[in-house]
Protein backbone atom coordinates (compact mmCIF):
# COMPACT_ATOMS: atom_id res chain seq x y z
CA UNK A 1 0.00 0.00 0.00
CA UNK A 2 2.98 2.30 1.03
CA UNK A 3 4.13 2.10 -2.16
CA UNK A 4 1.22 2.37 -4.53
CA UNK A 5 0.96 5.57 -2.48
CA UNK A 6 4.23 6.70 -3.25
CA UNK A 7 3.88 5.70 -6.70
CA UNK A 8 1.13 7.24 -7.02
CA UNK A 9 2.48 10.86 -5.22
CA UNK A 10 5.63 10.40 -8.13
CA UNK A 11 3.31 10.45 -10.74
CA UNK A 12 1.23 13.40 -9.75
CA UNK A 13 4.40 15.48 -9.19
CA UNK A 14 5.98 14.58 -12.36
CA UNK A 15 2.47 15.48 -14.04
CA UNK A 16 2.82 18.41 -12.61
CA UNK A 17 6.22 19.14 -13.19
CA UNK A 18 5.61 18.73 -16.74
CA UNK A 19 2.43 20.79 -16.92
CA UNK A 20 4.64 23.38 -15.29
CA UNK A 21 7.32 23.17 -17.96
CA UNK A 22 4.60 23.82 -20.59
CA UNK A 23 4.11 27.15 -22.10
CA UNK A 24 1.38 29.31 -21.45
CA UNK A 25 -1.66 29.85 -23.89
CA UNK A 26 -1.73 32.74 -26.00
CA UNK A 27 -4.71 33.43 -24.39
CA UNK A 28 -3.13 33.73 -21.26
CA UNK A 29 -0.10 35.50 -22.08
CA UNK A 30 -2.06 38.11 -23.56
CA UNK A 31 -4.57 38.36 -20.39
CA UNK A 32 -1.82 38.61 -18.48
CA UNK A 33 0.21 41.28 -20.13
CA UNK A 34 -3.10 43.78 -20.52
CA UNK A 35 -4.18 43.44 -16.75
CA UNK A 36 0.08 44.64 -16.29
CA UNK A 37 -0.60 47.25 -18.54
CA UNK A 38 -3.75 48.63 -17.37
CA UNK A 39 -1.79 49.08 -13.80
CA UNK A 40 1.50 50.22 -15.27
CA UNK A 41 -0.56 52.56 -17.77
CA UNK A 42 1.37 50.85 -20.53
CA UNK A 43 0.61 49.08 -24.15
CA UNK A 44 1.64 45.44 -24.97
CA UNK A 45 4.04 44.56 -27.48
CA UNK A 46 3.53 40.93 -28.44
CA UNK A 47 6.09 39.32 -30.44
CA UNK A 48 5.64 36.07 -32.52
CA UNK A 49 9.26 34.33 -32.62
CA UNK A 50 11.11 31.41 -32.89
CA UNK A 51 14.52 30.03 -31.76
CA UNK A 52 15.67 29.24 -35.03
CA UNK A 53 14.94 32.25 -36.42
CA UNK A 54 17.96 34.85 -36.91
CA UNK A 55 16.08 38.04 -37.52
CA UNK A 56 13.93 37.21 -34.46
CA UNK A 57 17.11 37.10 -32.24
CA UNK A 58 18.33 40.53 -34.00
CA UNK A 59 14.79 42.21 -32.85
CA UNK A 60 15.40 40.63 -29.93
CA UNK A 61 18.93 42.00 -29.38
CA UNK A 62 17.98 46.05 -30.90
CA UNK A 63 15.11 45.74 -28.35
CA UNK A 64 17.71 44.97 -24.94
CA UNK A 65 20.48 46.56 -26.18
CA UNK A 66 21.32 48.59 -23.40
CA UNK A 67 21.14 51.92 -24.61
CA UNK A 68 17.45 51.20 -26.05
CA UNK A 69 15.86 48.61 -23.03
CA UNK A 70 14.58 51.10 -21.16
CA UNK A 71 12.64 53.04 -24.20
CA UNK A 72 10.88 49.79 -24.78
CA UNK A 73 10.27 48.31 -20.94
CA UNK A 74 8.80 52.38 -19.97
CA UNK A 75 6.25 52.47 -22.78
CA UNK A 76 5.12 48.61 -23.17
CA UNK A 77 4.57 44.92 -21.93
CA UNK A 78 6.60 43.14 -24.06
CA UNK A 79 5.66 40.04 -24.09
CA UNK A 80 6.88 36.59 -27.04
CA UNK A 81 4.99 33.65 -28.34
CA UNK A 82 7.00 30.93 -30.11
CA UNK A 83 5.14 29.73 -33.33
CA UNK A 84 6.81 27.60 -36.41
CA UNK A 85 8.82 25.59 -34.72
CA UNK A 86 10.84 22.67 -35.58
CA UNK A 87 9.29 18.87 -35.18
CA UNK A 88 11.91 18.01 -32.18
CA UNK A 89 11.14 21.89 -30.53
CA UNK A 90 7.32 21.91 -30.95
CA UNK A 91 7.01 21.61 -26.91
CA UNK A 92 8.38 25.10 -26.93
CA UNK A 93 5.04 26.37 -28.89
CA UNK A 94 2.74 28.44 -26.88
CA UNK A 95 -0.76 26.78 -27.65
CA UNK A 96 -3.05 29.19 -29.72
CA UNK A 97 -0.43 31.44 -30.93
CA UNK A 98 -0.53 30.67 -34.02
CA UNK A 99 -4.23 31.15 -34.04
CA UNK A 100 -3.76 34.65 -32.55
CA UNK A 101 -1.04 35.26 -35.36
CA UNK A 102 -3.74 34.17 -37.91
CA UNK A 103 -6.66 36.07 -36.51
CA UNK A 104 -4.44 39.47 -37.25
CA UNK A 105 -3.47 38.60 -40.80
CA UNK A 106 0.22 37.51 -39.93
CA UNK A 107 0.16 33.29 -40.26
CA UNK A 108 1.65 34.06 -43.72
CA UNK A 109 3.89 37.24 -42.99
CA UNK A 110 7.14 35.16 -41.66
CA UNK A 111 8.46 36.19 -38.49
CA UNK A 112 9.83 38.25 -36.48
CA UNK A 113 6.15 39.41 -36.74
CA UNK A 114 4.24 41.49 -33.59
CA UNK A 115 1.43 43.05 -32.89
CA UNK A 116 1.04 46.43 -30.33
CA UNK A 117 -2.38 46.10 -28.19
CA UNK A 118 -3.62 48.88 -25.92
CA UNK A 119 -4.40 47.79 -22.24
CA UNK A 120 -8.08 46.34 -23.00
CA UNK A 121 -6.53 44.03 -26.06
CA UNK A 122 -7.33 46.33 -28.20
CA UNK A 123 -5.08 45.95 -31.63
CA UNK A 124 -3.59 49.49 -32.01
CA UNK A 125 -0.75 48.10 -34.83
CA UNK A 126 1.16 45.49 -36.06
CA UNK A 127 4.66 45.37 -38.14
CA UNK A 128 2.98 45.67 -42.15
CA UNK A 129 3.65 48.48 -43.79
CA UNK A 130 0.01 48.66 -45.71
CA UNK A 131 0.01 50.82 -49.05
CA UNK A 132 -1.96 53.94 -48.56
CA UNK A 133 -5.52 52.87 -48.31
CA UNK A 134 -4.94 49.22 -47.76
CA UNK A 135 -6.38 47.46 -45.29
CA UNK A 136 -5.39 44.47 -42.64
CA UNK A 137 -4.98 41.70 -45.32
CA UNK A 138 -2.76 43.80 -47.04
CA UNK A 139 0.95 44.85 -46.50
CA UNK A 140 4.57 43.69 -45.71
CA UNK A 141 5.87 42.92 -42.67
CA UNK A 142 8.65 44.33 -41.87
CA UNK A 143 9.68 42.00 -39.00
CA UNK A 144 13.43 42.79 -37.46
CA UNK A 145 13.27 46.44 -38.80
CA UNK A 146 16.56 46.95 -40.72
CA UNK A 147 16.24 48.71 -43.85
CA UNK A 148 15.29 52.83 -44.14
CA UNK A 149 11.76 52.19 -45.04
CA UNK A 150 11.01 49.12 -42.14
CA UNK A 151 12.95 51.44 -39.93
CA UNK A 152 10.61 54.64 -40.66
CA UNK A 153 7.48 52.54 -40.37
CA UNK A 154 8.56 51.09 -36.77
CA UNK A 155 9.22 54.51 -35.56
CA UNK A 156 6.30 55.90 -36.85
CA UNK A 157 4.00 53.24 -34.88
CA UNK A 158 6.28 53.43 -31.69
CA UNK A 159 5.22 57.54 -32.01
CA UNK A 160 1.31 56.53 -31.91
CA UNK A 161 1.88 54.06 -29.38
CA UNK A 162 3.91 55.22 -26.55
CA UNK A 163 5.00 58.78 -25.25
CA UNK A 164 8.84 58.17 -26.44
CA UNK A 165 10.42 61.68 -27.23
CA UNK A 166 11.93 62.45 -30.35
CA UNK A 167 15.51 61.86 -29.10
CA UNK A 168 14.87 58.67 -28.12
CA UNK A 169 12.94 57.99 -31.49
CA UNK A 170 15.83 59.11 -33.19
CA UNK A 171 18.20 56.70 -30.91
CA UNK A 172 15.91 53.79 -32.29
CA UNK A 173 16.17 54.83 -35.42
CA UNK A 174 19.09 54.53 -35.79
CA UNK A 175 20.43 51.49 -33.42
CA UNK A 176 17.64 49.95 -35.90
CA UNK A 177 19.09 50.53 -38.90
CA UNK A 178 22.21 48.88 -37.46
CA UNK A 179 20.61 45.72 -38.37
CA UNK A 180 20.53 46.06 -42.14
CA UNK A 181 24.33 45.33 -41.87
CA UNK A 182 24.90 42.80 -39.13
Amino acid sequence: MKAFILGLVCTLAVGASLQAQSPPSAEAVLKEATAIAAREHKNVFILFHASWCGWCHKMDTAMNDKSMKKYFTDQYVIRHLVVYESDEKKKLENPGAVDLLTKYKGNDQGIPYWLIFDKDGKLLADSKIRPEGGGLETGDNTGCPANEQEVEHFVKVLKQTSSLKEAELTAIRKRFRQNESH
